[in-house]
């Protein structure tokens, strides 16, 4: 860039002095060197436009334009074989030239994109269409911190672009007054300097603002249309402002929910039955993801891992919701037979042989120890207990 912007500057340096030297239109030297810095800038602000075009359309502006000119040039002869006053027809000579010469150059770029550059082979058919590559960090997104984890996975590509306002208002969070805001706003800090380690990532912070926007939300879709980019953030407002006016976003809270297991009813799960539910009893565990799963007659299992049948999957804009049941008697028959289950003289003698299940009614003391259940404990069980 610096580079350029040299060679820019040398340009224009040598066309104002050669335009101060050579006078031209008989205008004096101070007019002349002004004549030459004016065009010497129009040339420069023209090779900057022309710098984001596509090779298609530069194709498409140069074909147009010659064929306007052709056109302009066979027109010109009929002009000139009219009868009329010589400076009227030099004047519509060089309007017609002029004219066609303009509609060649803006229907042929227009229409450029229609070429077929890859059916030419060679230099042409190597051209590859621009992706859209600028992601534009949210404050809220950044602040998260997921944004992170996500770029040292590898699936982030192209330039995460970080705005200068955005580099402020996170600086007017981490300066709060309020602990809970200074300590997210110096976590945002924390994870861009973390992002701006990692090796395969690209990090550009760029000065363009738009003063007369005061809104940071409105700020990232302008330049998100500038750069032709994509918002990155996880703010559902911003998400939406963005959708309509047709900016595409990069939600991580989306991106989350999309990744969350997939859950079939019938399956089994094995869940930790944290609390009760609201309905009567239910116990509520979640998943390490933080997916919400309600258990039918697992309120005496809190405090527990337990395996459950899966009833029905709700989605929701909260998330998902996994609505499972709890059946003892499937947990009794899955369970390990305890010590002196099957090894006792009565098991011996069972017809079914030794390794004949016993009945369940002398299985239920072994399985379930009475530190679980001390207030259903009976003098029986009690006595059946091994020393």
């Amino acid at each position: 860039m610096a580079d350029l912007l040299i060679v820019r500057a040398v340009f224009v340096a040598v066309l104002t002095i050669a335009s101060c030297y050579i006078q031209p239109f008989g205008f004096e030297r101070y007019q002349a060197a002004i004549l030459g810095f004016a065009f010497s800038i129009a040339i420069v602000i023209f090779e900057i436009r022309l710098k984001r075009a596509s090779l298609k359309r530069l194709i498409g502006a140069a074909i147009g334009s010659i064929l306007g000119i052709i056109g302009a040039s066979l027109i010109s002869l009929i002009i000139y074989s009219a009868a009329a006053d010589p400076r009227t027809k030099s004047f519509l000579q060089l309007g017609v030239l002029l004219l066609m010469a303009y509609v060649g150059l803006v229907i042929g770029a227009n229409k450029g994109d229609m070429l077929n550059l890859t059916a030419l082979g060679g230099v042409f058919g190597g051209e590859k269409p621009v992706r859209k590559a600028h992601k534009i960090l949210d404050t809220s997104v950044i602040i998260d911190g997921r944004i992170a984890d996500i770029c040292e996975t590898g699936f982030v590509d192209g330039i995460l672009v970080i705005p200068q306002f955005v580099l402020r208002e996170l600086q007017l969070v981490a300066d709060s007054a309020d602990a809970l805001k200074r300590n997210r706003g110096r976590r945002g800090l924390d994870i861009l300097q973390r992002i701006q380690k990692m090796a395969n990532i690209n990090v550009q912070i760029v000065e363009d603002d738009f003063p007369h926007i005061r809104e940071v939300d409105m700020k990232l879709i302008e330049l998100a249309k500038l750069y032709d980019g994509k918002i990155v953030t996880n703010d559902f407002n911003l998400n939406k402002v963005a959708q309509l006016q047709g900016v595409p976003v990069l939600n991580i809270n989306e991106l989350a929910n999309s990744l969350k297991p997939i859950v079939l009813p019938g399956e089994t799960m094995r869940v930790f039955i944290l609390k009760e539910g609201k309905e009567y009893n239910q116990g509520v565990a979640y998943l390490d993801d933080g997916t919400m799963v309600v258990v039918d007659s697992a309120k005496k299992m809190i405090g527990k891992t337990i395996d459950i049948a899966v009833t029905s999957v709700l989605q929701t804009t909260a998330g998902k919701m996994i609505f499972g049941k709890y059946d003892e008697r499937t947990q009794h028959r899955a369970a390990p037979a305890g010590p002196g289950g099957g090894g006792t003289q009565e098991g011996a003698g069972n017809p079914g042989g030794p390794s004949a299940a016993p009945p369940a009614a002398l299985q239920t003391p072994v399985a379930r120890p009475l530190r679980d259940r001390p207030e259903q404990a009976s003098v029986s069980e009690v006595a059946a207990k091994p020393s």
